[in-house]
Order: C-alpha cells, then structure tokens, then sequence
C-alpha cells in the first residue's frame, strides 16, 4: 500500500531507517529546534553572557549528526570548562593571596598554558583546548571587580548550552552504529548485485562477447577509447560514496557500542577489500574473454555454484546487518577449489578467476566471522526501542523487514 503524505512527514522522525536517509534533513531541523531552545532558556533565566548557550549548543551540534560523536564532543566540552574554571579561580586565589605581582601571575598564567597546550596536542585534544579557553577568558580581565561572577555564568551558560544538544540528541537521535550497518549493508547488496551480474556474463551462451567486454571495461578502465557504461559507473560510485561515508561513523561507533576501534578499523578495510576484489573481478571476466574460453561441464557447475553462494551471501550479511532480530551470521560457503583439482588443469585464465573467488570467499569469511564476534556490541548499541519497533512492524505486516535502498 502506497503511504500517505502524512507517513512519509513522520516516518523520518520515528523510524531509524529513515533517519538514515534523511539525516542530513533531520539534523538541520534538530539544530534549528536546538538554538530556539536555547534562546528561550537565556531570555527565561535572564543569566549574563547568554550568547554562550547558543554558541556551545551549535559548537557541538554544528558538525556532528551522531550519537556517539555529540557525547564526546559534550563530555569534552564539560571537562574543558569545569578545568578551565578551576584553573582560572586557582590564579584568581593566588592573584588576591600575593597581592599586586603582575608579573608573577602572568608567568603562571604562561605556564599554566604550556602544560594544557603540550597536553591538548598529546591526548587531552578539544578538553585541552576548551580548558585553556575558559582559563584565559576569565583570567584576562584580571582588573575586573566581578570577574569571578563573569566566569561562574559564562561557564554556567557553557553547561546550560552543553544539556541543551544532548537534549535534542535523545529526542531525534541519530546513532552512528545503525547508520554504520545501514551503510554497509547497502554496500554488500550493490557488491551483490554486480558479482551475479560479472557471473551471468560468463554464464550466458548467446551473448555478445565483444558488447560484453567494452561494458564492462569501459566501467572500470574509462579512458581506453570505448563506450562507458553511465549505468555501471554510477553503482560503483554510489558503493565508493558509501565506502567513505563510514569512515566518519567508526568513532562514534566505538563509543556508542564499546567495540575498540582497531577492529572496526580491520571490518572497514575488509569492506574495502570486498570492494576492490569485485572490482577486478569485473574487470577480469571480459578482459579474459572467459565465456569464450572452454570449461568442462564439472569446473563449470563449480563455478556457477561458487557465483550463486557469494551472491547469497552477500545478501544474507546485509540482511543480517539491516535486521532488528539478533540472527546468526551462517558460513559463508562450504566450497572449496582445493577439493577440485580440475581446476588446476584449466586454462590460466580460468585459473586467476577462480583464485579471485577464492579470495572474495575468504574476505567474506572474514567479515561474517567479524561481525558475528562483535554483534552483541554493536546490535545492543543500535537501541533497544529500534530493535522493538521494527520486530513489531515485521510481524504486522508479515514477512521480511523491505528495509532496503
């Protein structure tokens, strides 16, 4: 049933996997909510310098559209002032016990801005930062009568401004972790769909071998005098598009979901070695003139059962990955070219083909076995509202969740 104009306003704003195709949207209009509010609160509460609430509200949300990010970036920003604070009142005090030696508390301040600055840039980064710019706001009015009040509300306002954008975060969230499996997911489909298209080349009898071979190598080779295939080139675009677009979701993932780093790191370089493996396999397929090529009738089953359980599973990972039910990443296929050694007496270039297989088994492996490991992390982070919400919808309408692009 076609949803109404109604469903399609609201759907971003309920459903996560909406929010993942409109986050850009949704993240201006929670921005926009975010200032509003803020203002409200500085006319409400009448506290001096409440410029600063607005400006840390749009400090944090400005840049960042993600959960874990906008934590981080508010933790920091907390830290930094409250240390800022304390470091400023620590001269301040020390100012009013020594009496009127400028010189020896701008020493101090000097020095106390060295050691956040050798700090900042070694592991304390924007905490440093924000500690030793509340420190100077504060200290570099020291001829100021109510330059303590000053501070105590520009940090009050700091914090008000702090609570604001984590509020608008809970409200709309946008959790990197889910937009971290939607994106990948999205990938394998597309990667999916071009490798059982590389092997309906080689499986078809009646198609034309030269059309096939300029297609397919004008998509990846596009400046050897052929025809480019616009259509091809666009997918592989979008699945490169998407490559990079999770590479800003793995911090905030690993804070989200408590994965280190490092192994989102190797499932992220996996991806793209997924990528570049059906890259060549879709340059080499037309190139080798494969389906001119003779095959015997078993290498070639082998094959066709090879190009069939990769494609599956491509699609199961991305289904698993895009399901709000806690499934089991299964192998990725029992086959193996050692236990067919045929294939040795095959022509070279049937050979490398099937040793790119192989690989692209192997790489999938890797993924399905990483992301089994870590999907208890990561499927706990994605939120258990997500999860109920979509079980629910799924069992409603009757079969398998259309979360797809």
């Amino acid at each position: 049933m076609k949803p109404t104009v109604w469903q399609r306003v609201v759907t971003p704003f309920i459903e996560s996997y909406a929010r993942y195709q409109h986050a850009d949207v949704l993240h201006a209009i929670r921005l926009g909510v975010a200032i509003v509010l803020a203002l409200l609160i500085n006319q409400l509460s009448g506290f001096p310098h409440g410029e600063w609430t607005t400006i840390t509200v749009f400090i944090i949300l400005g840049l960042l559209q993600y959960q874990g990010a906008i934590y981080t970036k508010a933790k920091e920003r907390v830290i930094g002032t409250l240390l800022g604070l304390v470091a400023a009142f620590g001269i301040l005090l020390f100012s009013q016990v020594t009496g009127s030696w400028l010189w020896v508390e701008y020493l101090l301040i000097g020095l106390i801005s060295g050691v956040v600055g050798y700090f900042a840039v070694r592991q304390l980064g924007y905490t440093g930062l924000l500690t030793g710019i509340t420190m100077l706001m504060i200290v570099s009015n020291l001829s100021q009568i109510n330059v303590v009040e000053e501070g105590v509300y520009r940090g009050l306002n700091i914090l008000i401004g702090t609570g604001v954008a984590v509020l608008a975060t809970l409200l709309l969230p946008l959790k990197s972790t889910l937009m971290w499996r939607f994106l990948l997911a999205s990938n394998l489909d597309a990667c999916g769909v071009l490798y059982a298209g590389v092997g309906n080349h080689i499986e078809s009898t009646d198609v034309d071998i030269d059309d096939t071979v300029q297609r397919l190598s004008a998509a990846t080779f596009p400046n050897e005098g052929v025809p480019v295939d616009k259509k091809l080139v666009a997918e592989l675009q979008q699945i490169n598009k998407r490559l990079l677009a999770v590479r800003p979701h793995i911090a905030a993932t690993a804070s989200e979901s408590g994965i280190k780093k490092e192994t989102l790191e190797t499932i992220q370089r996996t991806h793209r070695n997924i990528i570049g493996t059906i890259d060549l396999l879709l340059s080499a397929a037309p190139r080798l003139a494969l389906a001119s090529i003779e095959i015997d009738d078993d290498n070639h089953i082998l094959l066709m059962h090879y190009q069939h359980e990769l494609t599956q599973a491509m699609q199961h990972i991305a289904a698993v990955l895009r399901s709000p039910s806690d499934e089991v990443f299964r192998p990725i296929t029992r086959i193996a070219v050692s236990e067919y050694p045929s294939v040795q007496h095959l022509a070279f270039e049937w050979q490398g083909y099937f040793w790119l297989t192989q690989t692209l088994q192997v790489q999938l492996q890797q993924l399905s076995d990483l992301l089994q490991t870590t999907k208890p992390q990561w499927y706990a982070a994605s939120g258990l509202e997500y999860q109920r919400r979509e079980q629910l919808r799924i069992k409603e309408q009757g079969g398998e969740t259309d979360l797809h692009l």
